[in-house]
């Protein structure tokens, strides 16, 4: 007789069904439901809830219920009460490190924007990286490609570069941090009114968290010099953003939370999350993350394009600000947001685009 087990997942993670309704030896009772319709009711029965970040997971949420394994299918965990699920002995796993590559890859498209418009000269610039883990590791090694110098700021890693330091010699700023509230490196609001007072640069990135920035201090920096300029994938509040700022001419590019949405990104969420419950009930994985990703259209590759003109190929980002800038001036922002991320057009991983048009895969990293 087979051993049940009920999952509440949210039905916009990828590949879902595929991915949890059969596991070795278990008899798999699988609801997915709209973000929206999970609460504290739909989870009197379940063993199992499968999230992603807009809701949060927190002892008004899970007390009383049976769940005993919690999984959220993102790289950032700041909706989740990691101590209230510590005290209640419920295991925890995020996808962190799933998108690592997809996020770098938008970074990388935002670089060859900027250096387009003017905006960025890889010869003579230095980008400040706050925050050096996973993503900005990756990014400085691909830096180091490009001939794009570097400032490392992340005192918690011991790297050198104080922030301040950071603010007074960098000519562009990205945010690479998680959100944290408490303690001696909290990063909410890192970049204040203050500190934004004190940078000497031009640029502003953010493809972190929203809120490690002052989005209204950042809108009053903005104002005080035309030269000055963001790119933004982060947004305090989302989705109910501050559209003052997007709309704002000197966000130059402006994306709804989407940075590590490549198709290949989004499978790897839900592969992480996918291992490590079949770790928890000490089951063999069987499910392929590979054979369920669809083939890799070919487009016009080839070896004659640049890098950049090859990165803007791969990942047309001038097509994701347009649409954002445009449902910022309708009424329906909101529900274009969530839309848009969940029917998010699909974008592959370079190496494997790269590999199939016979280019070298490790060109960028």
């Amino acid at each position: 007789m087979t051993t049940p087990l009920t999952i509440i997942a949210d039905s916009n993670i990828w590949g879902v069904n595929d991915a949890f309704q059969t596991l070795e030896g278990l008899n798999i009772s699988l609801r997915t439901l709209p973000l929206q319709q999970i609460d504290a009711s739909q989870l009197n029965t379940a063993d199992v809830l499968l999230t992603r970040s807009g809701i949060q997971i927190d002892e008004a949420l899970l007390h009383n219920s049976p769940v005993r394994f919690v999984g959220t299918a993102t790289i950032g965990d700041d909706h989740v009460d990691k101590l209230y699920l510590q005290s209640q002995a419920i295991t925890f796993t995020s996808a962190a490190g799933s998108s690592t590559q997809s996020v770098v890859e938008y970074m990388l498209t935002v670089f060859f924007t900027l250096e387009n418009m003017g905006k960025l000269s890889f010869s003579k610039d230095k980008l400040g990286i706050i925050g050096v883990g996973r993503i900005g590791s990756l990014l400085n090694q691909a830096c180091g490609k490009l001939g794009l110098e570097t400032l490392l700021n992340d005192p918690p890693r011991g790297l050198n570069t104080s922030l301040d330091d950071a603010l007074e010699t960098a000519d562009i700023l990205t945010l690479h941090t998680p959100l944290t509230h408490d303690g001696e490196h909290a990063t909410h609001h890192l970049l204040d009114a203050d500190k934004l007072s004190q940078f000497k640069g031009k640029g502003i990135i953010n493809a972190g968290r929203g809120a490690c920035i002052d989005n209204q201090a950042l809108l009053d920096w903005l104002n005080q010099d035309v030269e000055r300029f963001a790119v933004l994938d982060c947004w305090e509040n989302e989705p109910n953003i501050y559209l003052d700022l997007l709309n704002h001419a000197q966000v130059l590019i402006a994306t709804p939370h989407i940075a590590g949405h490549s198709l290949d990104g989004k499978a790897a969420n839900t592969y992480f999350i996918y291992k490590d419950l079949c770790d928890f009930l000490q089951i063999s994985p069987t499910w392929s993350m590979q054979a369920a990703l669809p083939d890799i259209a070919v487009g016009a590759l080839s070896a004659n394009m640049s890098k950049s003109e090859l990165a803007l190929a791969m990942y047309p980002i001038d097509a994701d600000t347009q649409a954002m800038k445009q449902a910022g001036k309708s009424d329906n922002f909101k529900a274009w947001f969530s839309s848009y991320r969940k029917n998010y057009p699909v974008r592959r991983a370079w190496d494997k685009v790269l590999a199939i048009h016979n280019l070298d895969k490790e060109l960028f990293f």
